[in-house]
């Protein structure tokens, strides 16, 4: 009895093509704040990434592939990998700048021993800090900014696909300068709060001086606890507006990645 030969060279064509297509939305998913959680399971985020892929084969024009055993295949899997990790770290270093400005907004009113773990990064996170990210990742999913965020992973294979080599030194030096832009802007988060409980203790360091039998310990920890307080509630409008700005500023230099 004679069997008719399986299409096994375009089932294999299609599958290099699906893995190649992968990589990229794979390498995205692991880097991105919220998606490359700790609490997400890592087959969900190969999943995601895998489905991801699917869609962009069937919307996109498949691109010319070199042969799957060779070193020009070896080179672009390791571009895709380094183009989707550096579209999810540039969210990643928009997400630690709450948190790096809750550091100093913490050790400044005397919470800086007041820790826990973080489920998402799995490491210590202050009070202020938890807040902080709490605020930043609603904002973000308010704004919708994780859509556009997939929508400039979908683009980037229009401007970059695979198998052409765009990813420059440039490009990275780019984002060096965003982690940069990630201090100033930490910085100017936590700038209000940290004058507040300065005059607070320099407020303190007067009474201390003009009545020396009062407790300096006993006043200054609770009076900058209150005055920390009372000012993220004071500030928090101009924090949010700082978050979102954040937010579009790495949206930006996403898009300038996946749309040069």
């Amino acid at each position: 009895m004679n069997f008719d030969p399986l299409p096994l060279a375009g089932l294999q064509q299609q599958l290099w093509l699906l893995m190649a297509l992968s990589l990229r939305c794979g390498a995205a998913m692991f880097a991105a704040p919220l998606f490359g959680a700790h609490s997400v399971p890592v087959q969900l985020r190969a999943m995601l990434g895998m489905a991801l892929a699917l869609f962009v084969q069937a919307w996109m024009p498949a691109p010319q592939l070199p042969p799957m055993m060779s070193v020009a295949a070896v080179m672009m899997a390791l571009q895709e990998v380094a183009i989707g990790l550096a579209m999810g770290f540039i969210l990643q270093i928009a997400f630690a700048i709450p948190m790096i400005a809750a550091e100093q907004i913490s050790g400044t009113m005397g919470l800086a021993i007041a820790t826990s773990i973080d489920p998402n990064s799995g490491s210590q996170s202050g009070a202020v800090g938890q807040y902080f990210s709490l605020l930043m990742t609603l904002l973000f999913l308010s704004l919708g900014a994780h859509l556009v965020w997939f929508e400039l992973l979908m683009d980037s294979y229009r401007v970059m696909p695979p198998g052409r080599f765009a990813f420059s030194a440039a490009d990275a030096s780019a984002i060096v300068e965003f982690g940069g832009y990630a201090l100033l802007a930490a910085a100017t988060i936590a700038l209000p709060v940290v004058l507040v409980l300065l005059l607070v203790q320099i407020v303190t360091g007067v009474l201390s001086r003009s009545a020396p039998s009062l407790n300096l310990f006993a006043l200054g920890l609770p009076a900058g606890v209150l005055a920390g307080l009372a000012a993220l509630i004071a500030t928090v409008g101009i924090v949010s507006e700082q978050f979102t700005q954040v937010t579009a500023d790495a949206l930006a230099q996403v898009e300038g990645l996946a749309r040069k």
